[in-house]
């Protein structure tokens, strides 16, 4: 008995020990080495502000990024702007091809930002860094009410429909694999004692696209964060949303673990973010303005719905092929001249799709500035002829530019610029930090009385502001709209 009492007692100690090492083991759990982290790019805040460009990886989605009558546009889009003239640096925008490849090219290096809204989880924590949290949701069911709910009985459209997350045991929930959603079906299936059918769905697919989904009927449930299902089920009110799936959760872009300065930056900026109006206005304006959102899904112009920029692309198409640019980039042109305005007239008296100026538009055979057919036809002509003029440029952007340059403040202003640039020891046959700021040195009397500038003062900024948001735009067009051939 005593040897029994003996052996029990050597038995408890062995596990109390082993229970303190694994305790200790599981407090050190930081000091594990993490290849994922340990492999990633060493790049930091100063190495982003060394080059000048805030790289952000984002999705083409109704509420993220899209384009919307020639406009880019999206919650994203907006506060990465802010976030851009903030660091004081330029944006560059990259789409996301793949949902289960992001952390890797971030972690690459080839971005250093993730903005879209991302659930922070403490399995996702192992990869990468959050920043502080955007806005808070919750997960709920999407699941799509009777066909002919309009006419039926609330008793029996409720006995249609589930109303507790218990009720999935045994049926099929429809998500992409590596998003926050299946985490939480696996810890769901755990919680409620059964299996839940977990359909995986391509990552390509987009939350408001598996939505349509189950809308469609080719599938019978998905999950969705509350603010996102709400907005889009306001295309689809035969969509149920109203049983959650989690507690609430923090959402918040994604950054490098290792970028320490880069991630504290923007942490302060979203921390004082959230306290303005103007941050709360764009959070409504893509989560809560369910009539903004009717109008553009049902715009021929929405880049989710056709590949279209505005109700003009086939003229445009037509006149880009005469002088052999690329058409969407001749439509960037055309908004930035009108906004797609054939009734657009400037302070100076251009008028027309193409803000041609009254003389230009008589020696160009121009009868009637609104007519889009003619103005277009007029504009691309005066186009062409500032292109050949520079045809001794052998970089094709650059002929580009700087023929648009011309359209826009003079072919005269231009090769005065040019002078300049040869005078100060810049590339004259280079728009980027050579003739652009000559253009822009062109309003000071030191240099437009020079003997060899021949036409004076020129408002610079306006010719340079001009091609960069054309430029900048024509960027967006390559991203949503396809080139036709």
């Amino acid at each position: 008995m005593v040897k029994f009492r003996y052996f029990l007692i050597l038995l408890i100690t062995l596990q109390l020990l082993s229970c303190k090492q694994d305790k200790s083991n599981v407090g050190n759990a930081d000091e594990f080495y993490n290849s994922i982290v340990a492999n990633s790019v060493d790049r930091d805040l100063e190495a982003i502000r060394n080059d000048g460009v805030l790289k952000a990886l984002v999705v083409y989605s109704s509420t993220s990024y899209f384009l919307y009558r020639g406009q880019a546009m999206g919650f994203e889009y907006e506060l990465l702007q802010r976030l851009a003239d903030h660091l004081d640096l330029k944006l560059e925008i990259v789409v996301s091809k793949d949902l289960d490849a992001e952390f890797e090219v971030l972690n690459r290096g080839d971005v250093d930002l993730i903005a879209h809204g991302m659930t922070i989880t403490n399995q996702r924590k192992w990869e990468v860094g959050f920043t502080e949290h955007l806005y808070i949701t919750k997960q709920v069911l999407v699941q799509k009410k009777p066909d002919n709910y309009l006419n039926i009985s609330w008793k029996t459209l409720h006995k249609a429909l589930i109303h507790d997350p218990i009720e999935l045991i045994d049926d099929t929930v429809s998500i992409r694999k590596n998003s926050a959603y299946h985490e939480r079906l696996v810890s769901l299936s755990n919680e409620i004692g059964g299996t839940i059918v977990i359909d995986t769905l391509s990552s390509k697919l987009s939350t408001g696209e598996i939505m349509d989904m189950v809308a469609n009927g080719t599938i019978k449930y998905t999950i969705a964060d509350e603010n996102l299902a709400k907005i889009n089920a306001a295309k689809n009110p035969i969509l149920n949303i109203d049983v959650p799936i989690s507690f609430s959760q923090r959402i918040a872009w994604v950054t490098r673990q290792k970028s320490k300065n880069f991630r504290a930056v923007i942490d302060d900026w979203i921390l004082a973010q959230r306290k303005t109006k103007d941050y709360q206005v764009i959070y409504n304006k893509y989560f809560k303005n369910k009539r903004f959102f009717k109008r553009r899904i049902r715009s021929d112009y929405y880049s989710l719905t056709n590949n279209e920029i505005s109700k003009y692309d086939d003229l445009i198409k037509t006149y880009a092929d005469k002088i052999d640019w690329d058409w969407r980039l001749l439509a960037s042109q055309v908004y930035q001249e009108s906004r797609f305005d054939p009734g657009a007239e400037s302070w100076a008296g251009a008028g027309g799709l193409m803000q041609v100026m009254p003389a230009t538009a008589e020696s160009l055979g121009i009868k009637d500035l609104s007519n889009p057919k003619e103005s277009i036809r007029g504009g691309t002509s005066y186009l062409q002829q500032m292109h050949e003029r520079f045809s001794h440029i052998p970089d094709s952007l650059n002929r580009i530019k700087l023929a648009m340059a011309a359209y826009n403040c003079g072919y005269g202003h231009v090769r005065d610029a040019q002078r300049l640039a040869d005078a100060n020891g810049l590339d004259s046959m280079v728009w980027a930090d050579n003739v652009d700021k000559m253009l822009l040195a062109l309003r000071f009397p030191k240099n437009y009385n020079k003997p060899f500038i021949k036409y004076g003062y020129v408002r610079g900024s306006e010719p340079v502001n001009y091609i960069e948001q054309i430029i900048e735009r024509y960027n967006h067009y390559k991203q949503f709209i396809n080139l036709e051939e």
